[in-house]
């Protein structure tokens, strides 16, 4: 399925990974449009995040990972940190304060990967930033 996703002034498509992350993604459309603030991460290096505090998406790991590539979007379902969305713009080694931790990859941007190193720098020096995921309009 292709998703838009508008992070504060730019716009990326993307394909929510069904094949790969389906009870991640079943979980992730019932929830869209899907909307929030990115933030930039603390421990994780070139990414932004959406914090979830205590949100249940009701999934377990699937196709998971702690270093997802650019444009990779990884959702942490939660447990020994809080769930969160983090989205890679660069080099991610995924973790918090208590080390390590792996995401379900569930989202790939697929257009506009030029503009993510601008959208974490964006967020990283003038703050949190507004992102809405929903179907692409075709």
């Amino acid at each position: 399925m292709k998703l838009t996703i508008t992070a504060g002034p730019y716009v990326f498509d993307a394909v929510l990974e069904t094949e790969k992350a389906p009870h991640t993604s079943k979980a992730f459309l019932e929830r869209m449009p899907f909307e929030g603030k990115i933030v930039h991460v603390r421990w994780s290096g070139e990414g932004v995040w959406i914090p979830l505090g205590d949100f249940d998406f009701g999934v377990n790991y699937e196709n998971h990972t702690s270093h997802p590539a650019p444009g990779h979007v990884i959702l942490y379902p939660g447990g020994i940190s809080e769930t969160e969305i983090l989205i890679a713009y660069g080099g991610v080694a995924f973790s918090s304060k208590v080390g390590q931790l792996a995401g379900n990859h569930f989202i790939t941007i697929t257009s506009g990967l030029d503009k993510l190193y601008e959208v974490g720098r964006k967020t990283l020096w003038e703050g949190a930033q507004s992102i809405r995921f929903e179907a692409a309009q075709i």
